[in-house]
């Protein structure tokens, strides 16, 4: 079942999406109030709900793994109501499509911000970079979908995991650990224009300093569709593995490429959001054997008992091609659902109080991520990540080859304040 506008939600109930609830009455007018039990709130919330945004994408670049991570908080939110709620208060979510659009972004976020608590999801890059001043100025606790660096510095941003930059880092460190590459090699990066594309490749261009490695750059923008020329530069270049910070779109594009360059055997490296399982139905499907990801968080089959019961819930509730993109949405959830439930301890659910609770939580995503601390303003809340190959036997397409872990280079990258 695919994700659609909140408002035909609400329009239609024989839907039966997971949103619990779609009233958004109460808690919009900003005035501090005090509950029966004593808790303080003022937007998004009321006595008996919270309302939280999510800011996806449905309709654009990245629409796919959008779809995948609103999916996952879906099930979040079924667990938690089913378990009675946080501060006994029923959650419900407000869904958004930018369509990966900061633009349309902004239109939205004006529409929604005084109906919700905080945003359990913003999806993209330039989306919360255009968002950051306004989420600041109003106290909006929200997770980007997004693990840009400059993401640290907002008191406003509470990223789920590493950044691009250590991502980057930690594959290099595996490949060159599993002798796919070496100090003094020349290695091509195509990164996507922006701080997406910009954060993969001083993460590269760090870990390459210290190799005596050579970073051959080719630039595209989110639009191109056909990477055929940024291939046949490194090609010429003559690197020895291809680094790529892309869409799911180019990296098919590119790995085609590559195969009919006859550069199949050149190892190839790639960040998290550069691979969506509906890559596997393309021509690239088979071009996948030497491709590495590097996601801060588990693939979809992994054996956890939290991926086991997210995988059950899925199949119950969805029939889109399984990715790890649910695990994803639910971990983001989950690290929000640690910040709600400080806030209420702390009886204070304004926006101020929820912001405020951030930074005195430590996360345990019961193995989803590594354990997350955010504790200390400016840094990420962790820097381990996994490795993982394209696996078509299984679930999600995705099997993990290296367990998840911070490579020394990792350890020292300076990220953040």
């Amino acid at each position: 079942m695919r994700l659609i506008n909140r408002a035909l939600i609400c329009g239609s109930l024989v839907l039966g999406l997971a949103l619990t609830g779609c009233s958004t009455k109460g808690g919009t007018s900003g005035a501090n109030q005090t509950g029966k039990d004593g808790v303080k709130y003022d937007y998004g919330v009321t006595d008996d709900s919270i309302t939280l945004g999510a800011m996806t994408d449905q309709s654009g670049a990245f629409k796919v793994i959008g779809l995948g991570i609103t999916q996952g908080q879906q099930i979040w939110v079924d667990d938690v109501n089913k378990a009675g709620g946080i501060c006994g208060r029923d959650i419900k979510l407000d869904i958004q499509d930018n369509g990966y659009h900061a633009d349309k972004a902004l239109t939205l976020y004006a529409s929604m911000k005084d109906k919700v608590a905080g945003m359990v999801q913003v999806l993209g890059s330039p989306i919360a970079a255009a968002l950051k001043p306004q989420l600041e100025s109003d106290d909006m606790l929200s997770i980007p979908a997004s693990w840009a660096s400059g993401n640290l510095e907002s008191k406003a941003l509470l990223q789920v995991g590493a950044t691009y930059a250590i991502e980057m880092v930690n594959g290099m460190a595996y490949a060159q650990k599993s002798g796919l590459i070496a100090d003094g090699d020349k290695i091509g990066h195509i990164y996507v224009d922006g701080e997406y594309g910009g954060d993969g490749l001083s993460g590269s261009k760090a870990y390459a300093k210290q190799h005596n490695q050579t970073i051959v750059p080719a630039k595209v923008t989110g639009e191109d569709s056909d990477l055929t020329p940024a291939v046949t530069s490194l090609k010429s270049a003559g690197v020895k593995a291809v680094l790529i910070t892309t869409t799911p779109t180019q990296t098919g594009s590119i790995l085609t490429a590559m195969s009919a360059q006859g550069m199949s055997d050149v190892p190839v490296v790639g960040n998290g959001p550069s691979f969506a399982p509906t890559l596997l139905d393309t021509p690239a499907k088979d071009s996948f054997a030497n491709y590495y990801r590097v996601v801060p968080y588990l693939p979809f089959n992994a054996p956890q008992p939290i991926t086991q019961h997210i995988a059950e819930s899925y199949h119950a509730k969805f029939t889109d091609k399984p990715q790890d993109a649910v695990e994803q949405g639910y971990s983001f959830a989950m690290a929000y659902e640690a910040v709600l439930t400080k806030a209420c301890k702390n009886k204070d659910l304004t926006r101020k109080g929820i912001l405020d609770a951030a930074r005195q939580v430590k996360v345990d995503t019961k193995g989803l991520t590594a354990p997350l601390d955010y504790s200390k303003p400016g840094q990420p809340p962790t820097r381990a990540t996994y490795i993982e190959q394209v696996d078509t036997s299984v679930e999600g397409g995705l099997k993990i080859v290296d367990d998840i872990s911070a490579s020394q280079e990792a350890k020292d990258l300076k990220v953040g304040k």
